[in-house]
């Protein structure tokens, strides 16, 4: 038997597996410490629950996930919107060579993935998607680019890149703490600072209220950055032959839009509303995503999947210790920025916070740190991985 969902129920059932999984972050214990997104939680449940289903020959759930396309588009033209260059000349020399970090691990990552591929005689795109695009960048970028490659003819790419990124995820909250401690030992590390508790750099203005109008005029940047750069992609790749998905178009022109309108009128863009808007798209979008993978076409890649996270995270921690470590000054701040690298490296910005939470509170403060993480995590660190995600699809199409 088949149960078929049209478009309305498809979004309700997403959003009713997102309160869901909020609600079980909140109450199980490891899905909390490890901050396990709540869509992921809600969508990879509903995704087991398909899988035993169809197993034992009860019933097929078959979604009409059209508007899945839309909600993704919306949220990496917010991620663009974020991206303001002023944040740059905040976080000063630490940020620019955090950032460039950042962008060498999303190569060093596709390199990894690609190349363990060849050597599980897998085709080399199911490598990357255990690369940069699950690791570097989690879930979203998992869901997104797993569907480009799919439509590539890479059956199982997106549940191979959800299944990558939760190992991912994982991986990251668990070695945070361990690397900082080691080099807290080893260099005789000590917080300079004297406040006891941190405060978070407030990027977004969490104190002001959104306003009807405001919100309106960060609609129409939105929508405006997601018409103009699906159109210029489009029109880029039909003259270069080079595949370019619709919403990397919309992002970098939303990266554009948002630096012009910065030095027309610095007030113009409200990051409460744009950021909003970003966390609604992200959560639907994902739910949506991860309750339609098919679980059961990526049993077979299960050891090789393992092996190429597990190179990964051996990477980052080498990587971390050896190289980051030093080029940040090899000193507690420089540590505790390893520890948020690690976190978002491998999972996401609230893992990179999370890591860098328990690590301040044992160890002593790093302002530093919680203003050059979260900017380059949640603002700028698709600018470098973006491109050399897309560069590495066509090179292996």
């Amino acid at each position: 038997m088949t149960l078929a969902l049209d478009q309305i129920t498809t979004i309700f059932l997403s959003i009713a597996l997102l309160v869901l999984g909020t609600y079980l972050v909140k109450k199980v214990g490891f899905l909390n410490k490890f901050c396990i997104p709540a869509p992921v939680v809600g969508g990879l449940l509903f995704a087991f629950l398909a899988t035993i289903a169809k197993s034992f020959g009860l019933f097929e759930v078959t979604l009409d996930t059209s508007l899945q396309g839309l909600f993704m588009l919306t949220f990496f033209t917010t991620v663009g919107l974020g991206a303001s260059f002023k944040l740059v000349k905040l976080g000063g020399k630490l940020l620019v060579i955090y950032w460039l970090a950042c962008g060498f691990l999303a190569l060093a990552q596709n390199t990894i993935g690609v190349s363990m591929a060849y050597l599980f005689d897998l085709h080399p795109l199911i490598g990357m998607m255990a690369g940069a695009v699950s690791m570097e960048g989690g879930h979203g970028a998992a869901t997104a680019f797993g569907q480009t490659v799919e439509d590539l003819g890479i059956n199982s790419a997106l549940s191979i890149g959800v299944a990558a990124a939760t190992f991912g995820l994982v991986a990251g909250g668990l070695i945070g703490g361990p690397i900082v401690k080691y080099l807290v030992t080893k260099y005789d590390l000590k917080s300079t600072e004297t406040d006891v508790d941190t405060p978070q750099i407030d990027l977004e203005e969490n104190n002001k209220a959104i306003k009807t109008n405001t919100f309106f005029t960060q609609l129409l940047l939105i929508t405006f950055c997601m018409a103009l750069g699906t159109y210029l992609g489009g029109l880029f790749s039909s003259a270069t032959g080079f595949v370019l998905p619709g919403y990397v178009g919309a992002m970098f022109v939303a990266v554009i839009v948002r630096n012009i309108v910065d030095k027309v009128n610095p007030k113009t863009v409200d990051m409460k509303s744009i950021g909003l808007v970003g966390d609604i798209s992200l959560g639907i979008f994902l739910s949506m995503a991860l309750m339609s993978i098919k679980l059961w076409e990526i049993a077979d890649l299960a050891l090789p999947l393992i092996a190429i996270v597990i190179v990964q995270v051996i990477f980052i921690v080498l990587f971390g210790i050896f190289v980051l470590f030093r080029l940040l000054g090899k000193d507690y701040d420089a540590a505790v920025m390893v520890a948020g690298f690690t976190g978002h490296g491998l999972g996401a910005t609230p893992n990179a916070m999370a890591n860098m939470a328990a690590v301040t509170e044992r160890f002593g403060p790093s302002k530093k740190a919680y203003l050059v993480v979260p900017i380059v995590g949640a603002f700028l660190i698709d600018v470098f991985a973006m491109p050399i995600i897309i560069t590495t699809i066509n090179l292996f199409q």
